[in-house]
């Protein structure tokens, strides 16, 4: 071993050694091990050892750009040496331009109220939807209606929005309020209906909720276009629009959590558009700056905004976050959306959903493989013991494909810590910005690895 590589080797022993002794790590038990990641570059990073893999997550749902824009960089050290930080109790520039941007994008009349995190930005909803129904007359409306298997965040009004079990675990009582229905989940149909044989049943349990709970007792319903991390459930084309016409008629506002689904990842630049329906209210985060800085939004609509402005002295809405619509991460988030503007990578992620969905179908042939579901280039594979019993495939059965996938340089997710026993669907969502020869890759290597684990049985 050279002297340059025991230096390295030092310096990697190292920096474990610290990580160890300081680093808490999310949603692992005592990583003691972790990849240690040093760069990146477009679809691909690289960890201190110099091992480069394909970032089949885009990070955490959210690099939708890609690694590495000097663009980005650039516009947010210029912005560093105007005004790094000023509070959105007035205003700045870079949150004015980013404001009327969100509105063009959301082809529609909102108002924007800046945070940091997805989960602030549901925090943020839930409160405005309680405080207008209070002003609009009707202060009884204050539950949310959501899906189990859903996630809208960590925080204990976020949480209890939640429908995964796991997360919950030790941390309850949450946000009191949140009831949960069965989700759209076709492939495993709480209702046991089939494609040919569906009645939204699924649709129907929201407005049975609604009625149960009392109509006069319920603010909102909040649900992603389609459940991205409980295990990437798309629902039928009629399900988002019938949520819309059951809302509408209970007075009941529609919250869409487009933390994931937003800026692209769905083929439209946010999933509802997908459903051709009109939200109340709309949370973003992850793709809006694609996690080069920290920033979310709750998007009002203009006439919910206008119950805020009545003369009282608790009218206004008496909500703050120190970081929220930071000038730099504004700055930052414009350029990103600059770039999938210019580079149309909103139809490329259409493009890259339709080279998954042509090229991967033999894998359905696959024992393993119980469904395979997409929605624009977010991706979910369902494994299971055994295609005619549906059983969930094992925890070890799941993390051999994740390893060999990893071990071929292929990063790939999965639905951990959601519902017991159904931690089972592989989930992918690459930049938005992948080349072809990416999205072959990843294709390439999900065939090259399934056909492997099927050899070994």
């Amino acid at each position: 071993m050279s002297e340059k590589d025991t230096g390295e080797m030092a310096s990697r022993e190292q920096l474990l050694e610290k990580d160890r002794k300081y680093v808490w790590h999310h949603m692992t038990a005592h990583n003691e091990n972790p990849m240690i990641i040093a760069s990146g570059e477009g679809s691909w990073v690289q960890d201190v050892d110099g091992n480069r893999y394909l970032d089949g997550m885009s990070g955490l749902w959210c690099v939708n750009v890609g690694h590495g824009r000097q663009e980005i960089a650039d516009a947010a050290a210029e912005q560093m040496m105007k005004i790094a930080y000023t509070t959105l109790v007035q205003s700045h520039i870079p949150a004015i331009e980013l404001a009327a941007k969100l509105n063009e994008w959301l082809d529609g009349e909102y108002r924007i109220f800046f945070s940091n995190s997805g989960s602030d930005a549901n925090e943020v909803a839930f409160k405005i939807a309680r405080q207008y129904h209070h002003q609009n007359g009707k202060p009884t409306k204050h539950k949310f209606i959501s899906r189990h298997r859903a996630y809208h965040g960590n925080s204990m009004g976020a949480l209890g929005a939640t429908g995964q079990a796991q997360r919950k675990l030790k941390y309850e009582p949450l946000g009191v309020g949140f009831q949960h229905v069965p989700p759209p989940y076709c492939y495993r149909c709480p209702f046991g209906q089939t494609k040919a044989t569906c009645s939204l049943q699924c649709a129907k349990a929201i407005e049975d909720a609604i009625v149960w709970e009392g109509a006069d007792s319920v603010a909102g319903v909040v649900m992603e276009p389609v459940i991205t991390g409980g295990g990437m459930l798309v629902p039928p084309d009629e399900y988002l629009p019938a949520i819309r016409s059951i809302c509408d008629k209970y007075g009941v506002l529609l919250i869409v959590d487009e933390v994931i689904c937003g800026f692209g990842r769905s083929g439209e630049k946010f999933g509802h558009l997908n459903y051709g329906v009109r939200p109340d209210i709309v949370t973003m985060a992850k793709g809006m700056t694609s996690a080069y800085s920290p920033l979310s939004a709750t998007a009002v609509s203009a006439e919910l905004y206008e119950t805020f402005k009545v003369h009282e002295t608790t009218s206004h809405f008496r909500h703050i976050n120190t970081f929220g619509g930071n000038p730099v991460s504004c700055v930052v988030a414009l350029k990103n959306i600059e770039i999938l503007e210019k580079e149309n990578l909103v139809a490329r992620s259409a493009f890259i959903g339709n080279m998954f969905q042509e090229r991967l179908q033999p894998l359905l042939e696959h024992p393993n493989v119980g469904e395979i579901r997409r929605f624009g280039s977010a991706l979910g594979i369902e494994l299971v013991e055994d295609q005619a019993s549906k059983i969930p495939a094992t925890a070890e059965r799941v993390m051999s494909f994740i390893a060999s996938c990893k071990q071929k340089g292929l990063l790939v997710g999965k639905n951990g810590d959601t519902v017991p026993g159904f931690a089972n669907i592989l989930t992918l969502s690459p930049p938005l910005s992948s080349t072809d020869e990416d999205i072959a890759f990843i294709i390439d290597t999900l065939l090259a690895v399934f056909d492997i684990n099927q050899e070994k049985g």
